[in-house]
């Protein structure tokens, strides 16, 4: 290897300290292994900052002070704009419920037929038609 000023470019190679990095606690070949890979590709210095403590620090909405805060309608119940309870219901506050149709039995195979059609399914669709 040569002296650390011949590698004016490579801040990882400049450090003697941090040209081969030992690990305890392995088995039998893998530190000769180990030693080997770092010499073919130093492992360098690890980063100042780390992107993830840089997120972490960045100041966050405190969700309990949003829940925590006092209400902004007082007089209002809780409630307002359900279809129990005091308070006025859901279309006196202009929300419209969406009303689905009844979904019967015969509608449900007419939907099957129209993804899976076969004579043996529209025959039964049109035996439970004809007694209604």
């Amino acid at each position: 290897m040569s002296d650390t000023g011949s590698y004016p470019n490579r801040s990882d190679l400049r450090d003697a300290a941090t040209r081969q990095v030992r690990f305890t606690g392995q088995t039998y070949g893998e530190g000769a292994s180990q030693a080997r890979a770092q010499r073919a590709v130093p492992p360098g210095a690890p980063p100042a900052v780390v992107q993830g403590q840089q997120a972490g620090a960045q100041a966050r909405p405190s969700v309990r002070g949003a829940l925590m805060r006092p209400t902004e309608r007082p007089d209002e119940p809780v409630t307002a704009g359900a279809p129990f309870g005091p308070g006025p219901t859901g279309p006196q506050m202009g929300i419209n419920p969406k009303i689905l149709p009844d979904d019967t039995l015969t509608d449900r195979m007419l939907a099957l037929y129209e993804l899976f059609p076969s004579d043996r399914l529209r025959m039964l669709i049109m035996r439970m038609m004809s007694k209604r």
